[in-house]
């Protein structure tokens, strides 16, 4: 099989989004999506923050429209995940369960995963009361009870600008102190429209049957009392986790694993570029992934233009 230009490893809008430049660059890219591609949105409803779409758009449904604009142009696009890479050859060696594939540059676009809580109720409904993204789904719970669990300043942020929406925001931590910094904790506090249901857990979510969130039980872990909470949106804020098992070891990684990029999207491994959340711990939207998209197939066309073989491909 012949080498490569580009091999995308992922398939959320910043996987899709270097594919669609990296194919109208006539690169060829081959996009390796994921058993599960598309990425978080993938999860999501309306999608109503995409610039273009004055009425909105469903997540899948954007995904859907992102691929068939990259197979337009010639982006060929598997199914299957990586099962392995080799960035130490040249050119570099990526892997999936049944088949191997060479490429001169490659583009991480792998994402991250929202942690979940593990509770029943909570995936069945995601994306129908059910969210990981305040910025993204705040809006649409106008004047409605809900509720953020978690403990930490991601927390204590996405409870305080749900505010602005909600008429009142639940905020249930495990833990009796909370782990968020002192400044954001104070301002947590200090907004009127936050309740606070400390040392307690979540158990499950409900829908009464609606096929919507109608309430959730919430345990106190002192006394055991269970309490069921009238709401219409349960917001899960304890953390994300990059998809970055693949790459450790070769690819360099900040603390919590997500990987780091300089000058644009190069990774520490030249010809190796990342964009997207596996790269963005701090904005985490569809418009910024798809921006880093971009970069990252600027950033490979540029690499490539110095490798002999691929000048002499084209």
């Amino acid at each position: 099989m012949s080498t490569r230009n580009v091999v995308i490893i992922g398939s959320g809008p910043a996987g899709l989004t270097a594919a669609l430049y990296t194919a109208r660059a006539n690169m060829a890219p081959l996009v390796i999506e994921g058993i599960h591609a598309g990425g978080q949105l993938m999860l999501t409803t309306m999608v109503e923050n995409y610039p273009g779409y004055v009425d909105g758009i469903m997540g899948p449904q954007l995904m859907a429209d992102m691929r068939q604009q990259a197979e337009r142009f010639g982006a060929e696009l598997l199914q299957h995940d990586v099962s392995s890479i080799d960035f130490s050859k040249d050119p570099f060696v990526v892997r999936t369960s049944d088949a191997e594939y060479t490429a001169r540059s490659v583009i991480v676009a792998t994402g991250a995963s929202a942690r979940l809580l593990g509770i029943p109720g909570e995936r069945s409904l995601m994306g129908h009361g059910v969210s990981t993204c305040a910025t993204c789904d705040g809006y649409f719970f106008r004047n409605q009870d809900i509720a953020v669990v978690g403990g930490g300043d991601s927390a204590m942020e996405e409870a305080v600008f749900l505010t602005k929406f909600a008429s009142k925001v639940t905020l249930v931590h495990r833990r009796q102190a909370l782990r968020a910094s002192k400044i954001m904790q104070d301002k947590a506090r200090a907004n009127a429209k936050i309740v606070w249901m400390l040392d307690s857990e979540v158990e499950g979510i409900d829908d009464g049957g609606t096929g919507e969130v109608t309430s959730m039980v919430v345990r106190h872990n002192q006394t055991g009392a269970r309490t069921e909470v009238p709401l219409k949106g349960v917001f899960v804020a304890i953390g994300h986790t990059p998809n970055t098992s693949l790459f450790k070891g070769v690819l360099e990684m900040d603390p919590n694993g997500y990987l780091i990029t300089h000058d644009g999207a190069r990774t520490n491994v030249p010809g190796v570029f990342a964009c997207g959340d596996v790269q963005d711990h701090i904005y985490r939207q569809a418009i910024t992934a798809a921006g880093s998209g971009c970069m990252a197939a600027l950033d490979a066309e540029r690499y490539l233009e110095h490798i002999p073989q691929y000048l002499a491909a084209v």
